[in-house]
């Protein structure tokens, strides 16, 4: 019988079968944490964190200040029209938000002089104005620091590599591995934070203008209730 088919098929069916090896984002930066790579990153870490909880803390506290206030303005200005004065002032003591904690102290100032209710508004809107404000601050420092830090991870990631390569004194992809793997990992999260923080940065900046023009139209009525109830109290002591 013929066995040649057998010797010539024995080679093929012996050779090893070649696999191929994936790798997950998270083996990726696994490697990139070697030596300042790992603080570097550590640091990325702390600041997406921290951006995360700025933006979600602030979009809570400006989402709560707009939705209290819808029904509020319609409110104190009925009080108003009907001179409960002591009525509007309680909606407003009651309701925790920009708008009426301004009203409520330009509304204590009712009967005071045009100047001094305006002084007192314009204060309280200031000052309601930069409590909604704080800590966004921190979200524009973070959208320009997150790069640059991933850029300094670059740059250590450079560092490495050259360093690596004139100890090894061979180009072999093992050697300039991690290094490489610290440049761009690191470049990548800063770049990640830094849009992050720059986007919610501006989202934040915008729904604060919509409180802001808000409290300016009820600072504006209110200015106006109060110059008609001064005219009426002449007019009544003319008669």
């Amino acid at each position: 019988m013929n066995f040649s088919f057998l010797l010539q098929a024995t080679p093929e069916a012996s050779a090893p079968a070649k696999t191929t090896t994936y790798q997950s984002v998270w083996d990726i930066i696994d490697k990139s944490n070697e030596g300042l790579g790992l603080f570097i990153n550590l640091i990325i870490l702390a600041m997406a964190a921290w951006t995360i909880f700025v933006f979600i803390e602030r979009f809570l506290a400006i989402r709560k200040a707009i939705e209290s206030e819808k029904s509020l303005l319609k409110n104190v200005k009925a009080d108003l029209e009907s001179n409960n004065i002591q009525g509007a002032l309680a909606k407003c003591s009651n309701t925790d938000s920009p708008v009426a904690k301004m009203l409520e102290k330009g509304i204590q100032k009712i009967d005071r002089s045009p100047t001094e209710l305006t002084s007192t508004i314009e204060n309280t809107g200031k000052f309601e104005v930069l409590r909604l404000e704080q800590r966004l601050n921190s979200l524009a420092t973070m959208a320009g620091a997150a790069p640059m830090v991933g850029f300094l991870g670059t740059v250590i990631g450079m560092v490495s590599v050259f360093y690596e390569l004139s100890e090894s004194q061979s180009l072999e992809i093992k050697t300039i591995a991690p290094g490489i793997m610290t440049a761009m990992i690191t470049t990548v999260g800063g770049l990640i934070v830094g849009i992050i923080a720059f986007m919610g940065y501006n989202f934040l900046v915008g729904q604060i203008g919509k409180v802001i023009y808000r409290m300016e139209n009820a600072a504006l009525e209110l200015v106006e209730f109060a110059a008609r109830r001064k005219e009426s109290k002449v007019k009544n002591m003319d008669v």
